[in-house]
This record gives C-alpha cells, sequence and structure tokens, in this order.
C-alpha cells in the first residue's frame, strides 16, 4: 500500500508543477508591449514637470481634458520643432500662460500626477488627433487662425500645427 502512495505522491507532485506552465496561455504582443510600457522608468522630473503643468493648466478639466493636455505637451517632445524633453517643452519661454505657483489642491495635483505617469508609460494618445497647441475658450490667439483645429475638449480647443490652413 504504501508503494502505491509514494506513487500518488510523485504524481501528483509532477501535475502540480506542470499543469500552471501548460494552462498559462502564451502572451500576445499587446500584452508583451503593456507590459513593457508599465515597466518603463519615468523621470521624476519630466513627472514633476507634465504633473504642474497639467495642475496649473487644465486643472478644471475632467480627465479626459487633462489627458488631452498630457497628449499636447508629448506630441511637441516628438515634434522637430520643440524641445526633445518634457520640462523643455513645459518651460519653453512663451509656450504656456501659467506661473509656476504653491499647490494648493493637493487632491487636484494628485490625479494631474496620475493622469501624468500613465502618459509618460505609454497610455494611447488619440484625443487631439495630434494636436501641437491649445487654448482655452477666453483667449483667442492670432495662431489659432492658421492651425488646423482638431478638437475642442472641456474649454480648451486643439490644433495641429503640421497642417498650415490657407490665408486667403
Amino acid at each position: 500500500m504504501s508503494t502505491i502512495m509514494s506513487w500518488l505522491a510523485r504524481v501528483s507532485l509532477c501535475v502540480a508543477l506542470v499543469t500552471p506552465a501548460m494552462l498559462a496561455a502564451p502572451a500576445s504582443a499587446e500584452t508583451k508591449a503593456a507590459t513593457k510600457a508599465s515597466a518603463q522608468k519615468v523621470s521624476t522630473s519630466d513627472l514633476a514637470c507634465l504633473s504642474e503643468a497639467l495642475y496649473f493648466e487644465a486643472r478644471g478639466e475632467g480627465h479626459k481634458g487633462q489627458q488631452a493636455v498630457a497628449e499636447v505637451i508629448l506630441n511637441r517632445v516628438d515634434h522637430p520643432k520643440f524641445p526633445k524633453s518634457v520640462c523643455g517643452v513645459v518651460n519653453q519661454k512663451g509656450q504656456f500662460t501659467y506661473k509656476k505657483g504653491r499647490i494648493r489642491e493637493q487632491g487636484a495635483f494628485n490625479r494631474a500626477k496620475k493622469i501624468a505617469q500613465a502618459a509618460l508609460q505609454g497610455a494611447p494618445r488619440n484625443l487631439t488627433n495630434g494636436a501641437t497647441y491649445f487654448h482655452t475658450g477666453a483667449v483667442k490667439p492670432s495662431w489659432s487662425r492658421k492651425f488646423e483645429r482638431t478638437t475642442r475638449i472641456g474649454s480648451h480647443t486643439f490644433y495641429r500645427s503640421d497642417r498650415r490652413l490657407a490665408s486667403n
């Protein structure tokens, strides 16, 4: 009887070790890409710059509105006419209207930081159709007549700079 018990114990151990590997589905390309993106290291300075920009430029917007502003900043980083870092874009003279100040609403800042983190880790940029500029409805900058309007989200209107409109 002990021979049968010993054999069952060995078979059970083998089954326990092999079954999870056999049941696991091979990782899809999407799963591998998502894992790689989430494992990306995010620069603390880029995170700080993007979080502050979202807080000061768009804290009154909803989640989607803040994501859209993050898209514009990252689209600029990828565009040849702008600085190649998040902090370079955010601190570029004459580009953003906010002046760094004291963060008075910690909850709003934490929300901006989460959105910034996701954007820097590779969240899809599909809200603004490649926009590199935006403004609120309270202003009407001269450049808004020159660039292609892509969308409006919340109180912001977004534009692409790579497609100039005819000036006739």
